[in-house]
């Protein structure tokens, strides 16, 4: 004979886990997302026997370049894998905005490896901050070395960063694949071998995931540099140091780095570079009008 509490504990329901939850989650915000674009806007006819809002499912796949199977199991909330790019190619096809993007791969369960243009951390407190230290080169950077937000000084202190897409915009990739962000390092060969052992070290909280694996591929693709550095297995934490660039439109600049963390732990920060000496900071004020010269002749 059974108790009333036994009994209750029989029939009540299993809880769902968080796999469960999150894939059909994901089904649903893929299904939303893939009815509310016409087809016109991908460039694709309508037809006349159209009875799909939206795309069908055949087109999300025809154009994220996966099996229809395979996207039609998606969207029934099976358990299967979803690799970082198919997850990028499906965002591509539903012209997914930023924020949608970010929630796309966190219901999946994955880390984007493309850096937004719009990152939550970047508020508009931390912009005027960034803007209040001119004519100090001050940007925000992540752990992994993407460069979020940056004033107009560190905007042309190395290279003219407004023109490079900003999934370069990453100090390991420009240290080690960008002529001119290059050119504007006065000890390059000490600079990119520190920067690979502070990389290094930051990258042992990482090891396993996508975004870090990635970058360590693309890098060791693309810099020989890079390859002969990072196999010497050093390790540098982070540190304050006197640094010089050779600036194309001031001349040489001495600097001193500091890291401003924004969390206890060595995730985001505020990077400055302060003038160590008065010509420097003559240079960097002079720079500082060239950059507001520039943005107004560009409006």
């Amino acid at each position: 004979m059974t108790t009333m509490a036994e009994e209750t504990a029989v029939r009540a329901p299993e809880a769902p886990r968080d796999g469960d939850v999150r894939r059909h989650e994901l089904a649903a915000f893929l299904r939303s997302r893939r009815e509310r674009i016409a087809p016109e806007q991908v460039g694709l006819p309508r037809g006349r026997r159209r009875r799909t809002p939206g795309l069908r499912r055949e087109e999300v796949a025809q154009l994220s370049a996966v099996g229809v199977t395979w996207y039609t199991w998606l969207e029934q909330a099976r358990d299967i894998q979803v690799s970082v790019q198919v997850l990028d190619a499906l965002a591509r096809a539903l012209l997914l905005d930023p924020g949608e993007r970010a929630h796309l791969f966190q219901l999946a369960g994955v880390a984007d490896p493309t850096p937004a243009t719009t990152c939550p951390s970047v508020t508009p407190a931390m912009r005027a901050v960034l803007e209040q230290v001119e004519p100090f080169p001050a940007c925000l950077q992540n752990s992994r070395y993407d460069i979020l937000a940056y004033n107009r000084t560190y905007g042309l202190l190395l290279c003219d960063l407004d023109t490079v897409p900003p999934e370069n915009r990453n100090c390991m990739v420009l240290s080690y694949t960008h002529a001119e962000w290059q050119s504007s390092i006065v000890h390059l060969e000490e600079t990119q071998r520190l920067m690979a052992a502070r990389f290094r070290a930051a990258m042992a909280g990482h090891l396993t995931e996508p975004a870090w694996k990635m970058l360590l591929k693309r890098l060791r693709t693309e810099s020989p540099e890079f390859r002969a550095a990072w196999d010497r297995h050093e390790v540098v934490s982070h540190r304050t140091k006197r640094k010089e660039f050779l600036n194309r439109h001031v001349g040489r600049i001495a600097v001193d780095h500091t890291d401003l963390w924004l969390t206890p732990g060595a995730g985001p920060r505020i990077v400055t570079y302060v003038p160590a000496d008065e010509e420097s900071r003559e240079r960097l004020e002079r720079l500082r009008v060239i950059a507001v010269e520039r943005a107004a002749a560009a409006v």
